[in-house]
């Protein structure tokens, strides 16, 4: 497995992570346990601001907080200095809770609910980013009536197809986010948008899909959406103050995984910026970033514990740990690759390939095929690595599986930022119907 940032095997053959033991963190957590190297993700954070400040062009970065959200990871992405995204009140509660400034938030979605623009805009967020008619509709309406102006985005799709899992990709024409451009969908958009007395257009947002190694598909993008606004620059008298390309960008699971490192990225992103910008005549608008993965993905390590184990001569070995789905579907609903080491004998010799199965009620629940390891045995520790990005956000409680404790290390000290669900958590919404009547 390989070691990322702040991670290293100490002189017990442990795994280590931010300066802590993972045997003392299980011993002390239990397991499953979501660990996250905090310096790790600050400095993620720091290297969008470093490489963006380089390019000299106005710039701003904000965190997608689908990839993972809790309250104290809000709190760190507002002290390194970055905008948050949220695609749901809930995210939008979460976020406000941890004194996030709301008008550093932006709202996505493709169905917000009329509540969740009245949330949106009680707590008066930054800018929302629209999804189709309705919402144009329906935020207008609001905003008249409260008598207040409301800034926006306008998601568009510019018919690029990331070379990424079908299930993510989004800029692609056929995709239910956002106004097409081609079908001139994008172009009305803009023109209802401009003839809405309560909305500002600030500009466009496109985002082309999730785990992006090569910067072909934002330079395709790009071009057409800068292509998109010139047009609309001469037919409209409209020119945006903002250029929104997403993220996406790519990390390493596994040795196949060769990423650009963020620095190529935004160098690349740039450098097309500023050449079309340069042969349309077109004032160059400020760059916006939605990174997510990027930010936290190599930072979350997932510990287990080893239980049963099943031998098929000739086929395969079963190695089965205490988690499984119900903390990463990642495997199952995308056929997501991953590596492990024992973090209990980090330096033993792998010896066997074995396949790692979670424990739900469901053939489909495996984490890792084929993955070397040294001769496992019951109670040993396997960590799998780069689990930071969709590994809590997605949890479930499936088989009535209670979700993990989520822990920050940093400089050998661990504090808990996520309690480990507790049964009592599993039934706390559950009704007792008695005659009529109904009791918790």
């Amino acid at each position: 497995m390989y070691l990322h940032g702040n991670s290293r095997v100490d002189h017990n053959g442990h795994l280590e992570i931010g300066g802590c033991s993972t045997v003392q963190l299980a011993e002390q957590y239990g397991t499953p346990l979501y660990i996250y190297d905090e310096v790790l993700i600050e400095s993620k954070c720091r290297e969008f601001h470093e490489a963006l400040k380089e390019t000299g062009l106005k710039y701003q970065v904000a965190y997608a907080s689908k990839a993972f959200l809790c309250i104290e990871q809000a709190r760190l992405i507002e002290r390194e200095g970055l905008c948050l995204d949220v695609v749901s009140s809930g995210e939008l509660y979460t976020a406000l809770q941890a004194g996030f400034p709301p008008e550093k938030i932006h709202f996505h979605g493709n169905n917000k609910s009329i509540e969740e623009i009245e949330e949106a805009l009680d707590a008066k967020i930054g800018c929302f980013v629209v999804d189709n008619f309705f919402e144009l509709e329906v935020l207008q309406a609001i905003a008249e009536d409260r008598g207040v102006y409301v800034s926006i985005l306008l998601r568009v799709t510019p018919g690029v197809e990331a070379h990424t899992h079908e299930y993510v990709m989004t800029g692609q024409e056929d995709s239910k986010f956002g106004f097409d451009i081609t079908s001139g969908q994008a172009n009305e958009a803009v023109a209802i948008s401009l003839d809405s007395p309560n909305l500002k257009l600030l500009g466009i947002h496109s985002h082309i899909g999730s785990q992006i190694f090569e910067p072909d598909g934002f330079v395709h993008a790009i071009k057409i959406l800068m292509n998109f606004l010139n047009a609309l620059k001469n037919e409209l008298d409209y020119t945006a103050e903002i250029l929104n390309v997403g993220g996406g960008f790519g990390i390493r699971y596994t040795s196949e995984d060769e990423p650009l490192s963020i620095v190529k990225h935004i160098d690349q992103i740039t450098s097309i910026i500023k050449q079309q910008c340069e042969e349309l005549s077109y004032p160059v608008p400020e760059l916006w970033l939605e990174p997510g993965r990027s930010i936290v993905g190599e930072a979350g390590t997932t510990l287990y514990t080893i239980g049963a184990t099943k031998n098929l001569p000739s086929v395969r070995k079963y190695v089965s740990v205490d988690g499984g789905m119900t903390d990463n579907i990642r495997p199952a609903l995308y056929g997501s690759k991953y590596e492990a080491m024992l973090a209990n004998r980090a330096n033993d010799e792998n010896k066997e390939v074995v396949s790692i199965a979670g424990k739900c009620c469901e053939s489909g629940d495996m984490l890792i095929w084929d993955c070397e390891l040294p001769v496992v045995e019951s109670n040993d520790l396997l960590a799998v690595s780069c689990t930071g990005a969709y590994g809590y956000s997605m949890a479930n409680n499936y088989n009535r599986i209670r979700r993990p404790a989520v822990v920050f290390v940093k400089d050998g000290v661990s504090r808990v930022v996520v309690q480990r669900e507790t049964y009592k958590d599993l039934i706390k919404n559950d009704m007792i119907y008695i005659e009529n009547s109904s009791i918790r």
